[in-house]
């Protein structure tokens, strides 16, 4: 596919025609605001794109139609089609023709007859894209879709604002979803996907979807019968608390629970005694004296334990004094063991007088007190021991009582809610009822269970007949091929960084420099010579792997302006003016005619018979250039739209 004629028509009927050479290096060159660079808004306009993007000013005022004529091997394709209305941002309606050699027609011919689908469509088709669907996983939020002419736009236009942006490398791919999108399509356009993988990719996202919706199902029944079991242990515990069933002090199994629920269906009420209310008032008394003993014993063990403090000191003081006795012998013998202590005394000296007998008797009196104080501590701890002991069989009896009061009072409060114990077991055997009848049978699942098996076969033989892997290393080998042709483009450019593989990342869309201390991308590159280099060569062995191996990439690339980085500014590039003594006085000249060169001998030598339309201020006076030129220099007159055209209404 490449581009033999534009034409654009006037108001009132006039045509100009802009004819091309279908191969080889094709040169507009001359001055600003002359129209080229809307050449490539023209042609995506009639390449199926609704929206309208020709700048503002005079080619929207003054052209009522554009029209291109593609020429394909043995055919040829015009599309026309009207500017907007009403100064509209789209359209939609086109004019087609198809024939072996075409004309453009005069303007009482052109007509709506079709719209941008059908274009898109036949275009592909022409072209040769397969069948297709982009390869997206179940799980990522964006659709699947074909691959169309429309994704080849990416590779056909390098307009002027793009030709030396490092940040960003082929046409459009800074818009949303664009990026994804020649991820996604460039595959199918290299040669990845074919006919046949189409047909079994298609087969196998059906199975891959039903496999799915199979999973989906089987954890839904398998859920519900984990929820049912869950449920039925919940209505079996209801059961038996109402007295539907019977308790059997033993956990049954699941199986065992859903035969008890059944037999609970055929549950009778029967006579249940109400209760009379006076055992709550009762149980509230012997509560109340309970808690009265507690206290009282309480108060015994406080009282104990403080009198317990207090004798502590009257007994140290005690033991304290008996033993001063004991250390200074008071007593003439000794009161453990009768025997006489008094070594500087003789037994029974004197002790019969009467001053002797009363002191020993009160020396006898205080030891024996002494000792009792001290015997008394045992009995002590014995005794509060004991008041614990009470206190504790006391509290466990409250514990009891409250217990047992607050059964008496919920099982009130479920009669006075329930009216009686019959209508809350009837209530709880409807909810067994209604449950049996909605219990997912196994057989479902196990199903479910076979298809699942089935299914999962079926995807794992489409995927062997399709080879994902393969696809993949064929993806990496062409990936490799071209980016070995980027870095040849790269040396002939004499760009930076010529002595580093350059790769061509799609992940990304860049190019990256691998260097041995690191990966240089093209944004971290500097220079808009280098630039303009680098998105050429991409550009250029993007479409030599496509011509060499005839993929379905149209065979022609519009650049706007390339020459420009060679300049010393945009002003004096803009000054240039198609003119060749200006250029020569103030470009880069050998870098522009390198430029040119490798872009002329690109479709003469690397890919015979392609298409190169180049739109230019630049202009050489090498015959091989001035060949190149499509017309003299645009200087109005000549223009793209003749000045006197009208404007329409």
């Amino acid at each position: 596919m490449k581009i033999k004629s534009i034409h654009i028509y006037s108001h009132d009927g006039q045509r100009r025609d802009l004819q091309f050479k279908v191969d080889g290096l094709n040169v507009i060159t001359g001055r600003s605001s002359t129209g080229k660079s809307a050449l490539s808004e023209i042609v995506e306009y009639c390449m199926g794109r609704s929206s309208f993007n020709v700048p503002e000013g005079v080619i929207r005022d003054k052209v009522a139609w554009f029209a291109v004529i593609y020429a394909f091997d043995g055919e040829q394709v015009l599309v026309a089609k009207p500017t907007p209305h009403g100064g509209g941002a789209s359209c939609s309606t086109a004019m087609v023709r198809r024939g072996a050699e075409l004309q453009a027609p005069s303007f009482g011919d052109l007509v709506e007859n079709s719209d941008d689908d059908a274009i898109v469509a036949l275009l592909s088709r022409l072209l040769g894209i397969p069948e297709n669907r982009t390869d997206v996983a179940l799980e990522h939020s964006r659709d699947s879709y074909d691959a169309n002419v429309k994704h080849t736009f990416y590779y056909l236009f390098q307009k002027q604002g793009l030709v030396a942006n490092k940040d960003q490398l082929l046409y459009r791919q800074n818009e949303d979803f664009q990026k994804q999108a020649i991820r996604d399509t460039l595959p199918i356009l290299l040669g990845v996907s074919s006919q046949d993988r189409y047909e079994l990719d298609a087969k196998l996202r059906v199975a891959q979807r039903d496999l799915k919706l199979n999973l989906k199902l089987r954890e839904q029944s398998r859920h519900a019968i984990d929820t049912s079991q869950e449920k039925a242990i919940g209505l079996h515990s209801e059961a038996k608390a109402v007295g539907v069933i019977a308790g059997t002090g033993l956990d049954p199994s699941a199986d065992e629970i859903i035969e008890t629920l059944k037999i609970a269906l055929s549950w009778k009420p029967e006579k249940v005694p109400e209760d009379d209310g006076s055992r709550i008032s009762r149980l509230e008394e012997e509560l109340s004296n309970l808690r009265k003993d507690r206290r009282e014993a309480q108060s015994r063990i406080d009282a104990a334990r403080q009198f317990s403090r207090r004798a502590g000191g009257y007994e140290s003081e005690a033991a304290e004094q008996l033993d001063r006795l004991a250390s200074i012998k008071a007593l003439p013998k000794n009161p453990d063991s009768g025997e006489w202590q008094w070594p500087f005394s003789e037994q029974n000296l004197a002790l019969e007088s009467p001053v002797a007998m009363v002191l020993l008797a009160e020396l006898e009196s205080l030891d024996a007190q002494l000792r009792i104080a001290i015997a008394q501590r045992p009995k002590l701890e014995a005794y509060l021991s004991d008041l614990d002991g009470e206190t504790q069989e006391i509290a466990r009896s409250i514990k009891e009582k409250e217990a047992e009061l607050s059964a008496a009072i919920a099982a009130n409060e479920v009669i006075a809610e329930m009216g009686t114990r019959n209508n809350a077991a009837a209530r709880v055997v409807g909810r067994i009822s209604l449950f049996l009848e909605d219990l997912a049978p196994n057989e479902e699942v196990a199903r479910l269970e076979g298809e699942h098996r089935r299914l999962k076969l079926k995807v794992e033989d489409l995927e062997k007949r399709i080879g994902t892997d393969d696809s993949k290393d064929r993806l990496s080998s062409i990936l490799n091929i071209i980016s070995t042709y980027v870095s040849q483009y790269i040396q002939k450019f004499e760009a930076e960084f010529r002595d580093f593989p350059a790769r061509f990342d799609l992940a990304n869309i860049t190019v990256v420099f691998d260097r041995p201390e690191r990966p240089v991308p093209m944004s971290r590159t500097g220079g808009g010579e280098n630039h303009l280099a680098y998105h050429l060569s991409a550009l250029l062995a993007l479409h030599l792997f496509a011509a060499k191996n005839n993929r379905p990439i149209p065979r022609f690339l519009l650049i706007d302006q390339p020459s420009q980085v060679y300049f010393p500014s945009e002003q004096v590039y803009q000054e240039a003016d198609g003119s060749i003594q200006k250029t020569e006085a103030d470009a880069d000249l050998n870098a522009v005619r390198r430029l040119f060169k490798l872009l002329l001998n690109f479709t003469q030598d690397d890919a015979p018979g392609f298409q190169l339309i180049v739109t230019e201020h630049a202009n050489l006076r090498e015959q091989w250039f001035q060949n190149a030129l499509v017309e003299r220099p645009w200087t109005k007159p000549p223009a793209l739209v003749p000045e006197d055209w009208g404007v329409g209404e």
